[in-house]
């Protein structure tokens, strides 16, 4: 294990570490928390404040700078920086989003950071989403078909068919509706979610998808859809601007048309 030391002006009190700029005439307190299973401690909240002036203007700007210049055992995931991939999916001062695409100038006062509520965590801003994507597999997500495709050419569709799915396919599995979304919480073992939701209309969406009728048939279930009671938080918190609950509904209303 690699041992680290704290810059100068930092201190340790018994809420974790705290590092402070002298100087800066522009300077943010964040407190992220901090847990590592490895040390056998329990979580804290280490605070840092960062100099904007030689700080990106984001989030995960700042959560860079830190692991960079101040502590770097901070973990957390990252990866395009351009609010596509979903990596750095966090909470922020009690919302969900993305890290990237989270301007330091839109939060109030000091920046709290944690993990994506509900989910367990694998160190500091961590989740685990094995579950999560256990549960995106279960819908397979991918074209399926019982026709032969013509030889040498694609599945077409016509520009409405393709307009179906407009707000469905951009989804980026952050799963910053899913760790919103209070069904989620109480019945995450059993209860699709949100983001899956959204997914699993995506392709009950596609023109040149055949097997429509299996897949509501799986959806058909008292958990697996039917635990969303269209609170909202998913389309208020996704950082794409969708609407997973009008897609669960949208699978609710095939459902019933079905039996009728």
């Amino acid at each position: 294990m690699v041992a680290f030391t704290l810059p100068k002006n930092s201190r340790i009190n018994r809420r974790g570490r705290e590092h402070r700029v002298e100087g800066a005439a522009r300077v943010r307190r964040l407190k992220v928390y901090r847990w590592d299973p490895e040390s056998g401690e329990n979580p804290r909240f280490d605070t840092f404040e960062i100099d904007l002036d030689t700080c990106g203007p984001m989030v995960l700007d700042a959560l860079i700078k830190i692991k960079n210049e101040i502590d770097p055992t901070l973990t957390f995931r990252r990866s395009c920086r351009e609010g596509i991939c979903g990596s750095c999916s966090m909470n922020l001062n009690g919302r969900n989003g993305l890290a990237c695409t989270t301007a330091i100038e839109d939060l109030k006062g000091e920046i709290r950071i944690t993990p994506l509520p509900h989910m367990e965590v694998v160190k500091d801003l961590v989740p685990d989403f094995t579950h999560f994507y256990a549960q995106y597999a279960s819908i397979r997500p991918w074209l399926q078909t019982v026709t032969t495709q013509p030889s040498g050419k694609e599945r077409l569709q016509t520009p409405q068919q393709r307009e179906k799915l407009d707000g469905l396919y951009e989804c980026i599995l952050c799963a910053c509706c899913s760790t919103g979304c209070p069904s989620y919480w109480w019945n995450s073992d059993k209860f699709l979610g949100p983001a899956i939701l959204l997914q699993a209309y995506r392709w009950i969406s596609d023109s040149r998808d055949e097997v429509t009728g299996d897949r509501l048939d799986e959806l058909e279930d008292p958990f697996r859809l039917y635990r969303c009671h269209t609170i909202m938080n998913c389309a208020n918190v996704c950082p794409k601007g969708l609407n997973p609950a009008k897609a669960i509904a949208e699978i609710k209303k095939l459902q019933v048309e079905r039996d009728i």
